[in-house]
């Protein structure tokens, strides 16, 4: 438009008045308006007969406020007074946008641009209008359609997230029964093996291939294991003990761990912010995370590539965590791990988190990989995505809440010395063949058992034995009452009774964020003999008053 200012000023300097109607002004695609100090229309271009229903010589000499909105017309002179005052020029796009008004008394969103000359009838301002009705219709369906596409996508990661969260909630009631199976699995061929073995030493033969047989169930039993405490972690249902962590720092412990998980074809490359906030976490957990990501981008590049590690600090506003689903705002840690590999199409990478779901041949993977990735840090309060792109690569982005000052750490102390024992445990466990084969790893170890089926049993036979009990062995998830609630009622009674706690399943005895309180004592589900004996000799040999179900609060002891 400014172009078409020189070619009216081109004509006016010839003498306005003498414009012919068929001349290039006539020809500009804008409509081109010229008036005089006065405010009365001097000159006028077909464009401007046609953008405004007015034949040339109604508009000569009439007002410019006919062309203005009535609205506007009593503050319009004072605008043009302003203008002549200081005739500079003011070219489109320079925030010249008003409303015009046609004949018919339509108005429409014009843009202006002003430019003076002075000529011997005095200073001449041609005003340049442009009609911008379909720019700024197309403009608002653009921006129509990119909120449309933006409500479309955050609906789609939700729609992701509640999928996910469905899914953990699956994961985690599957594991919890299939971890009471597994228990019986792995404990009674654990017997059997025991049998066999023995015969298998003093007479060989078949016995001998009957042991590698039980060998190859039980290491299958112990894979199964590590399935169900991976579909924990999806479910965010897994038992952690988080502690300040500086995520610097598990990186490099891990380094050697992870070239040689990558190969000699992969070259890994580690970036650590300098001055890395603390995050709490669990350290198994997090070099967990990098071992999982290191083994999927290693597969997803056989040819060799590159593996880039690294971290930094990250603030996210308000405004920020309100306008996608994921992270709340606050302080976060980010850790990144991107790899050069094949990437994933949009439908793949939209499945990624979900467990059991692969894209390698079958046998090549359980598909648990990123699901444990995504549980883990979600159980931590954090936030992960995948970005990848196909023939490109991937990258796995990790938000992990930061924290201030330090945090107590409860260290778990493994017991020493002989594990058997003499001491009284009442186990309340509703699965028969659970608690027939814990009271069986007891009571052939040397300890007093009372078995009861359920918490009520368990409360009757506390209230009416005479025997010293001295741990009470729970379940934590039984219909009715849960273990929590048993170990209350019966430390009513016997106040210096501790407590050790036994579960698949342990949310309902965990702290908000899914962490072990302090002071709690818990065994997980599938446990071994050996790992049931430990458990139980740390809780009756732990130093100080009895261990509490809600915390290390200590119980009085009876007169």
């Amino acid at each position: 438009m400014r172009d078409t200012s020189f070619t009216v000023w081109g004509y006016l300097l010839a003498g306005y008045a003498d414009v012919p109607p068929g001349s290039l002004l006539d020809a500009a695609p804008d409509a081109i308006v010229g008036v005089r100090p006065d405010g009365r229309i001097a000159l006028v271009n077909a464009q401007a007969e046609r953008l405004f229903g007015y034949d040339r010589e109604e508009l000569v000499g009439q007002p410019m406020e006919i062309l203005v909105p009535e609205s506007a017309r009593h503050l319009h002179p004072r605008h043009r007074t302003r203008y002549f005052g200081d005739p500079r020029p003011r070219p489109m796009g320079a925030g010249m946008q008003l409303a015009a008004r046609r004949r018919d008394g339509t108005e429409f969103p014009a843009e202006i641009s002003l430019s003076a000359l002075e000529t011997e009838d005095g200073l001449l301002v041609s005003a340049a209008i442009r009609d911008v009705t379909d720019r700024l219709e197309a403009q608002a369906e653009r921006e129509r359609l990119r909120a449309q596409a933006e409500r479309e996508r955050l609906e789609v990661q939700l729609h992701q997230s509640q999928r996910l969260e469905s899914l953990g909630q699956l994961a985690g009631g599957v594991a919890h029964d299939f971890n009471n199976l597994l228990a019986v699995i792995i404990n009674y061929t654990a017997f059997v093996g025991e049998v066999v073995a023995a015969a298998a030493k003093e007479q060989g033969g078949r016995w001998e291939s009957v042991r590698h047989d039980i060998e190859q169930v039980q290491r299958a039993a112990d894979r199964a294991a590590q399935l169900t405490h991976q579909l924990l972690a999806f479910g965010r249902r897994e038992v952690v003990q988080p502690r300040p962590l500086d995520l610097n720092e598990v990186v490099h412990d891990m380094e050697q761990l992870l070239r040689r998980t990558l190969g000699e074809r992969v070259h890994l490359h580690t970036s650590a912010h300098p001055d890395l906030w603390t995050v709490l976490a669990d350290v198994g957990q997090i070099e967990q995370v990098l071992v999982n990501l290191a083994v999927n981008a290693r597969d997803a590049m056989p040819g060799g590539g590159t593996l880039t590690i690294d971290t930094s600090n990250v603030s996210v506003d308000d405004e920020t965590a309100a306008a996608r689903p994921g992270p709340r705002s606050g302080r976060f840690v980010h850790l990144r791990v991107s790899d050069s590999g094949t990437g994933m199409a949009p439908e793949v990478a939209a499945r990624a988190f979900e467990p059991f779901f692969t894209t390698k041949a079958k046998g090549e993977g359980s598909g648990l990989g990123l699901a444990t990735v995504y549980g883990i840090i979600t159980q931590a309060g954090g936030h992960v995505e995948i970005l990848s792109t196909l023939n490109v690569g991937t990258t796995v982005s990790a938000l992990l809440p930061a924290v201030d000052g330090a945090v107590p750490v409860v260290e778990e102390q493994l017991a020493d010395g002989e594990l058997f024992g003499g001491e009284t445990i009442m186990v309340v466990e509703d699965e028969p063949a659970m608690r027939e084969l814990t009271r069986r790893i007891l009571a052939r170890n040397g300890y007093q058992v009372i078995t009861a089926a359920s918490g009520s049993e368990a409360i009757a036979l506390a209230a009416t034995t005479r025997e010293e009990v001295h741990l009470l062995l729970t379940d934590v998830v039984m219909p009715q009452l849960l273990g929590s609630e048993v170990a209350e009622r019966i430390r009513q009674r016997r106040r210096d009774l501790r407590v050790l706690y036994m579960s698949g399943y342990a949310q309902p005895v965990l702290a908000q964020n899914g962490t072990l309180a302090p002071g709690l004592a818990l065994l997980t589900k599938p446990f071994s003999e050996r790992v049931l004996l430990s458990k139980v000799r740390e809780v009756l040999d732990a130093p100080g008053g009895p261990f509490s179900p809600f915390g290390m609060q200590t119980w009085p002891r009876a007169d």
